[in-house]
């Protein structure tokens, strides 16, 4: 598979449930329930969320995007700044270039919002992903551990 043999592009409407199913790769502790909600919140906020999917030669889709416009994100110098959500792409799908270029479409839509800064987060001991956003130019600005104690 080669650049030419996909294409990254905006959401449509017809393509929710193939995102969808990709959301559910990618978040699989998220019930039904709870991703159908965010889909409706993020379908419903268009001017601060975007959805990009990358799309085979046959229409088949292999990965997707999230971004936003966040009014602040730790660690950054600046207010208003473009963040990636989430991003996948089918095991068999990657390395041929297709997370890279959702990514950089990310960045343009985030650029054309006016903002001066992308950022990201990723989950202590995911090293596939901090690996990729550092590959992508990203560097990573602290660690943080949640932590919670039930009090009953």
């Amino acid at each position: 598979m080669t650049e030419k043999n996909f294409r990254v592009r905006p959401l449509k409407e017809n393509d929710i449930t193939g995102w969808f199913r990709l959301r559910k790769h990618l978040w699989e502790g998220s019930t039904d329930a709870e991703h159908k909600t965010e889909i409706l919140d993020i379908y419903e906020h268009t001017e601060t969320q975007l959805v990009l999917v990358a799309e085979t030669e046959d229409g088949k889709l292999v990965g997707f995007l999230e971004a936003s416009i966040r009014p602040f994100v730790e660690d950054c110098h600046s207010e208003h700044v473009g963040y990636l959500e989430g991003w996948f792409v089918e095991p068999e799908f990657r390395r041929f270039g297709i997370g890279r270029k959702l990514v950089r479409e990310a960045e343009i839509w985030a650029r054309q919002k006016g903002c001066e800064e992308m950022a990201s987060d990723s989950e202590i001991g995911n090293d596939l992903s901090l690996g990729a956003h550092i590959q992508l130019g990203y560097e990573e600005t602290s660690r943080l551990v949640h932590l919670r104690k039930d009090l009953v």
